[in-house]
């Protein structure tokens, strides 16, 4: 596996870390500057997923193989073959609740470098790469509370959170684990190198300058990792290589640098990709462990405006009642291209009238009666949501509806009884009766 073939030009996730008060400002500048879009584009956030995906499996198995092979690996590399199992659970789980088109129910921005995806992605990638990946139940709430005071995220925005902070950490897991990847391949290719320089030097000194010649027109990249491993292979081996290692010294210098230089940084990013690869992982537990329908009621601004109607029964509903309250909120608002808010604000309106002219007991006092139950018409034609086949359908009284049903069955079941009663006529005398019995 070449460094090609697992990543060679993403950047980490990885910018100046946030305090939660900088993170809820950061909330805010974001929410200004993201601009949705009405088109709905391809889906791209499941490809992207089988690819980090992919680059995952194959930075663990060139992590693997040096580690069978006997070779020293380094403590971030460790971390990967230690918690692979769990980074592949996560991808299960990620797929399994990512289906196909899901995203792009979602807004998505029209602009910027997630132009195309869902906000709320965009959201997530921005939580995970000020926190180094570290996240917990405070943040992402405070983050998302702070988001909404510019600019509100809808009902399904909102469930969609954990999936994209699922999403967002793996692509962080991706780019960390790339790195880690292409390390050891600097370093199994120092091994390869140094072993043909040590052959030579032994059994034909004659063919070293040669051979170096031949490293330099490869343009081997005189990264940490290999010139760390080419110095501990070459040193105190035969004295013909030690010109080897003063061409390696100067073509350092010639860059500016030096093998301690080069040492102290790779230490310094080493230990700063394990802290970011074990942060992630822990954020996956998170999410997984995170009370989620916790989170959509607290961070809703829908749910928030439906609490303020006036009987309180909404209120004192169970979780089911209120989430299919919501859902109905985001069917009428979806039908007719609206803000969730507004119909939201519009129930609660009808319902406080009702309760003004009928008193608090009537039914119709509940947001649930114009949301749920026949009050529906009516709030829909109060918001002037546009016509979709639920609406005319509910439009329908119940025995339009049996007439369509009835409609239906037969003209599917008519050419089957019609080829069933051609097929067994001849055998029967009393055709007629057939006919009656394929009638009803």
């Amino acid at each position: 596996m070449t460094p090609t073939q697992i990543e060679t030009d993403a950047e980490l996730l990885r910018a100046e870390l946030f305090s939660i008060d900088q993170l809820r400002d950061h909330a805010g500048v974001l929410a200004r500057a993201h601009k949705t879009d009405s088109r709905h584009r391809p889906e791209r956030l499941l490809a992207r997923l089988a690819d980090n995906e992919r680059v995952l499996i194959a930075a663990h198995e060139v992590v693997g193989s040096a580690a069978a092979g006997g070779r020293r690996i380094a403590l971030a590399a460790e971390w990967l073959l230690d918690n692979f199992y769990l980074i592949g659970q996560q991808i299960v789980l990620a797929r399994r609740h990512l289906s196909p088109g899901y995203s792009r129910e979602l807004p998505q921005l029209s602009d910027g470098p997630s132009a195309g995806l869902p906000r709320v992605y965009d959201m997530a990638l921005e939580l995970i790469s000020h926190l180094d990946g570290r996240i917990d139940a405070e943040t992402v709430t405070g983050f998302a509370a702070a988001y909404q005071r510019v600019q509100p995220l809808k009902i399904g925005e909102l469930w969609a959170f954990p999936i994209m902070l699922r999403l967002a950490l793996l692509e962080n897991l991706r780019r960390v684990v790339s790195r880690i990847a292409r390390r050891r391949e600097d370093r199994d290719a120092a091994i390869a190198w140094s072993d043909r320089l040590i052959e030579a030097a032994g059994a034909a000194p004659e063919r070293m300058t040669g051979l170096l010649a031949k490293l330099a027109d490869a343009r081997v990249a005189l990264t940490a990792p290999f010139v760390e491993e080419f110095y501990q292979k070459l040193q105190g081996q035969e004295p013909a290589v030690a010109f080897v290692l003063t061409w390696v010294e100067q073509q350092l210098a010639d860059k500016g640098t030096s093998l301690a230089a080069l040492l102290e940084a790779d230490g310094r990013t080493q230990g700063a990709d394990r802290i970011s690869m074990g942060n992630s992982v822990s954020s996956l537990a998170l999410v997984n462990a995170m009370n989620w329908s916790e989170f959509v009621e607290g961070a809703s601004v829908v749910e928030h405006t439906l609490r303020d109607e006036p009987t309180g029964v909404y209120q004192s509903s169970d979780f089911a009642t209120r989430n299919r309250t919501r859902k109905a909120v985001e069917e009428v608002a979806r039908a007719g291209r609206l803000d969730e808010q507004v119909v939201a604000r519009e129930a609660v309106r009808m319902a406080a009238a009702a309760a003004e002219r009928f008193g608090p007991a009537d039914r119709r006092s509940d947001v649930g009666y114009a949301l749920l139950d026949r009050g529906r018409r009516a709030l829909e034609r109060a918001v002037r949501a546009g016509w979709s086949v639920p609406r005319v359908w509910r439009s329908l009284g119940q025995d339009a509806r049996l007439a369509i049903y009835a409609a239906a069955i037969a003209l599917v079941m008519a050419p089957t009884v019609g080829f069933a009663l051609h097929t067994l006529a001849p055998h029967f005398t009393a055709v007629g009766p057939l006919w009656l019995l394929a009638g009803w």
